[in-house]
């Protein structure tokens, strides 16, 4: 009886520590494509000519970020911010603004 509390214990304080993690990660894209908000609006969502973050294909959100920062897709500033993120974080903020209906 003892073994199956112990058991069922560890069960729930691995699900509350996955649970934990995963908002921490939401939370740290949601800071990250904060800071896109100047330009393509609040939660990605643009009002201007600037293109709409929200809702976006997370491959192709990843995709352009690394063409950016490579220099195969030309652009005035996206460049300078692309470069400033890792392949991970690309993915991270391109499931947040997925995530996003448009």
């Amino acid at each position: 009886m003892e073994t199956k509390k112990l058991a069922l214990g560890l069960l729930v304080a691995g699900m509350l520590g996955t649970v934990a993690t995963a908002q921490a990660v939401d939370t740290r894209a949601r800071f990250m494509a904060a800071n896109c908000s100047y330009c393509h609006g609040t939660d990605g969502r643009s009002s201007g000519a600037i293109p709409s973050l929200a809702g976006l294909d997370a491959k192709y959100f990843v995709d352009q970020m690394k063409a950016f920062r490579d220099g195969s897709r030309p652009a005035t500033v996206m460049g300078k911010h692309a470069s400033g993120y890792t392949d991970a974080e690309y993915e991270a903020m391109a499931k947040y603004f997925a995530a996003i209906k448009p």
